[in-house]
C-alpha cells in the first residue's frame, strides 16, 4: 500500500490533502485501470461498475460528466455520449487501499446498456438466477441513432 494511504488512515476528519498528490498515490492496475463504482447519490442503489484511467478521472472531476475507459474500444467513453443515458458527478471517493473508486452519480434514465435502471439485475439464488427488472427502455430503442 503506498505510503500516503498509509498516512490517510490516521489523518483527522475533515484535513485536506492535495488531489494531484492522492491520485499520484493511487493504485492504477497494470492496464493503468481502476473500478469505479457508480451508485445514485439520492437513493443509495448500486448503477454500474466500470473501469477508469487517470485521464477520465481527471476529465470527471473536472467537468463533473463521468467519464470511463473503455476497455472494448480501447478509449474514453464518456456516459451517455451514444444512449443520452448520462451521469453527472455528486461526489467521488477511493476506497481505504486507494485502488477502487466510488462515484456517487445523478444518473438520467438507465444506467445499463440493456436499458435498465441499473446493471445489477441478476439475482443469484440457491436454486438459479433471476432477472431482477424490467428495461425502462428498449435497448434498440436506447441506441438508435437519428
Amino acid at each position: 500500500m503506498a505510503e500516503t494511504f498509509k498516512e490517510l488512515e490516521r489523518a483527522e476528519r475533515d484535513s485536506r490533502w492535495p488531489r494531484a498528490a492522492i491520485l499520484d498515490a493511487a493504485h492504477f492496475n497494470a492496464d493503468g485501470l481502476m473500478p469505479a463504482i457508480a451508485q445514485q447519490h439520492d437513493s443509495g442503489e448500486v448503477l454500474m461498475m466500470a473501469w477508469m484511467n487517470r485521464e477520465a478521472l481527471d476529465e470527471t472531476l473536472r467537468t463533473g460528466r463521468v467519464c470511463y475507459w473503455s476497455r472494448s474500444r480501447g478509449k474514453l467513453w464518456r456516459k451517455g455520449e451514444s444512449s443520452g443515458q448520462q451521469q453527472h458527478l455528486r461526489s467521488a471517493s477511493l476506497d481505504c487501499d486507494g485502488d477502487t473508486l466510488l462515484l456517487r452519480v445523478d444518473q438520467t434514465g438507465p444506467a445499463c446498456h440493456t436499458g435498465r435502471r441499473s446493471c445489477f439485475y441478476v439475482a443469484l439464488e440457491e436454486t438459479g438466477a433471476r432477472i431482477t427488472s424490467d428495461p425502462l427502455i428498449d435497448p434498440d430503442t436506447l441506441y438508435q441513432k437519428p
